[in-house]
């Protein structure tokens, strides 16, 4: 899928990328880079405000899970389980998330599992990065879930 397709999608889907200026940098099965200005993720000290941050991240990794299930051809829903966000410094301008596939063992265990329980869960991060420093990370646990019959 093309940069500009997902983001599309982001925004038309995820409303919330949009009003946060979330732009997709790359989107590959193997990685997806989202930026996001300062301006409309500002808090009160002229920093990136953490809840945006954390939201950014989230979505890139979920967007990594989004493209590779649409690859696989599978129909299901993906979903944030629980994350934790460690804020190495203060994000003091424009930055990015960017996600990366898990092991290839870890993917094929999870289609493997979504296959036969329609259900499965699996570890995604993401890497915070602001004037070529890394600021931050996430990890999180996605869970998809099979539609239909």
């Amino acid at each position: 899928m093309e940069p500009i397709s997902l983001q599309r999608y982001l925004h038309e889907h995820i409303p919330l990328s949009q009003a946060m200026g979330a732009a997709v940098r790359e989107a590959s099965l193997e990685r997806v880079t989202l930026s996001a200005p300062l301006a409309p993720n500002i808090n009160h000290r002229d920093t990136v405000f953490g809840g945006s941050a954390s939201a950014v991240a989230i979505l890139s990794a979920w967007a990594l899970l989004y493209l590779r299930l649409t690859h696989e051809r599978l129909d299901s829903r993906v979903v944030i389980q629980r994350n934790t966000m460690v804020y190495e410094r203060p994000i003091i301008g424009d930055f990015t998330a960017s996600s990366v596939m898990p092991a290839a063992a870890d993917w094929q265990r999870f289609i493997e599992t979504l296959k036969r329980k329609r259900r499965a869960r699996i570890s995604v991060g993401a890497v915070l990065h602001c004037g070529g420093e890394e600021v931050g990370k996430l990890e999180g646990d996605f869970v998809a879930l099979m539609v239909g019959t």
